[in-house]
């Protein structure tokens, strides 16, 4: 059997930018086990399928050790296949995934994706939070991730944590943030649980630093900056109990599985 498979960078303006994820269209669902090896062998921090339905499409993501509930830079990327390759025309994307129906736009600036926020509260800080992070945090908040606000954009891009000391954290992974120099606030994304020790661009954690930023800022439109190696920019807006998130994508690959 031959699948199609497309590797995109997303939230990206040219190739080696961004974060890079796989797609694979399907025509109906595989066992879970199949779609884990695929994304374990594509070993990228997601690897998305979709498979169309009466709504639009049924949206999965996989980390190359377990699925995951909502993915950004991947939901973009499956946007990018759609209407670059696919020969998707609707002014809309409609995704049915395991957060709710994501909707995802088309425009000058890129995708436009719709996501539910969440609202990050302060928590009691892990012991093994702070013996990884090596720095004393501004705040801890949670939400999904664990949320360090830390005190400028220096400090998040000089931490290097040891991540051996979060892989049994309760929570998804840990997002470093503070604000930014030249855009309102920066972040890092840690997810060693997942076999992700940093992802580069990472879409869902900025559903939950938007709300934190939003209210501290007092701005509802904000620009942030992933400081990854490869980093990439995500236009942020929040609306009510909403995240949207808008970037751009490029194509790094074309190809096919053989299984």
């Amino acid at each position: 059997m031959k699948l199609k498979i497309f590797q995109v960078d997303a939230f990206a303006q040219r190739v080696f930018e961004g974060n890079p994820a796989a797609v694979c269209p399907l025509d109906s669902w595989f066992e879970d086990d199949l779609l884990q090896k695929i994304a374990e062998e594509n070993n990228l921090s997601e690897t998305a399928f979709f498979v169309p339905c009466d709504k639009g499409f049924e949206l999965r993501w996989f980390t190359p050790a377990k699925e995951v509930d909502l993915c950004g830079h991947a939901t973009l990327a499956c946007a990018h296949v759609l209407y670059q390759h696919l020969g998707f025309t609707d002014e809309q994307i409609c995704f049915q995934t395991k957060s709710g129906e994501l909707l995802v736009g088309k425009s000058e600036r890129g995708f436009s994706m719709d996501f539910p926020a969440s609202f990050p509260k302060p928590v009691e800080t892990p012991k093994e939070l702070l013996a990884g992070l090596g720095i004393s945090p501004q705040k801890v908040l949670a939400a999904f991730d664990y949320i360090v606000v830390l005190n400028n954009e220096e400090e998040v891009n000089a931490l290097s944590p040891d991540l051996s000391k979060w892989m049994n954290l309760d929570l998804r992974g840990v997002v470093v943030t503070a604000p930014g120099n030249t855009v309102d606030f920066v972040s890092r994304c840690f997810f060693p649980k997942l076999r992700v020790n940093e992802d580069p661009v990472t879409g869902s954690a900025h559903c939950e630093l938007m709300p934190y930023w939003a209210q501290r800022l007092n701005n509802d439109n904000l620009v942030a900056r992933q400081l990854s190696k490869r980093s990439g920019t995500l236009a942020c807006q929040i609306k009510d109990d909403r995240v949207i998130l808008t970037g751009k994508a490029v194509d790094f690959m074309k190809g096919e599985i053989i299984i």
